[in-house]
């Protein structure tokens, strides 16, 4: 029993911690709040595990808020600042984070082509920087579990719009599974397992 060798992680056509970035937009108290797609819990628990992730695998990391210096809206939340302690955030007034110049040159200096998105909510913060990213050529990856719209509709509806224009649709488990690959990768295969337990893969394990 032997895995092949490890294919080259920065070209890989699936995801892995070398090709990708993370994206976490907008996960802010009153966007929490105005989530009706799914349980507001759930969504706060699986958006932190996809930031746990994105820092054990020492991936790039851009997370922006909306009207935060204006003094509209509050910081992102502490459940996700807890894991992001060090990562800068980038404050807009734009509703599509990709007409933000800082956020946008900050996507580019990752180098990355593959984006995985998060953000509140799906038929808006999420679909407008994807369709933007499609079309600038980079692979966006959208965490269907970990993102939420106003509505079950409308977030149903915005992934159809954003699959139709050539985004691929995630789990959070899925994501794991992705990033480790392999059992055998013993230096990181913790924090799949951390990842799986907390979504409720494992729930024995």
């Amino acid at each position: 029993m032997s895995s092949l060798t490890i294919r080259d992680q920065a070209n890989d056509h699936l995801l892995t911690p070398q090709n990708a970035a993370v994206l976490i937009i907008d996960f802010q108290p009153i966007q929490v709040y105005s989530i009706n797609s799914m349980n507001r819990p759930e969504l706060v628990r699986n958006i932190s595990i996809v930031a746990q992730l994105a820092v054990s695998y020492n991936m790039p990391l851009v997370l922006s808020t909306v009207n935060v210096k204006t003094g509209i809206n509050s910081e992102t939340i502490p459940q996700l600042r807890q894991v992001l302690k060090d990562v800068p955030s980038y404050d807009r007034t734009t509703i599509n984070a990709w007409e933000d110049k800082e956020f946008n040159e900050a996507v580019k200096n990752t180098g990355r082509k593959k984006l995985i998105i998060t953000a509140l909510w799906t038929e808006v913060c999420l679909a407008f920087p994807a369709l933007d990213a499609l079309k600038e050529g980079y692979d966006v990856y959208a965490v269907v579990d970990a993102v939420g719209g106003t509505s079950l509709i409308a977030h149903e509806t915005a992934l159809k719009r954003i699959e139709q224009a050539g985004a691929k649709l995630v789990s959070v488990a899925q994501l794991a599974c992705e990033l480790q690959r392999d059992w055998n990768r013993h230096d990181t295969v913790n924090n799949m397992v951390k990842a799986l337990t907390e979504v409720g893969a494992f729930l024995h394990f």
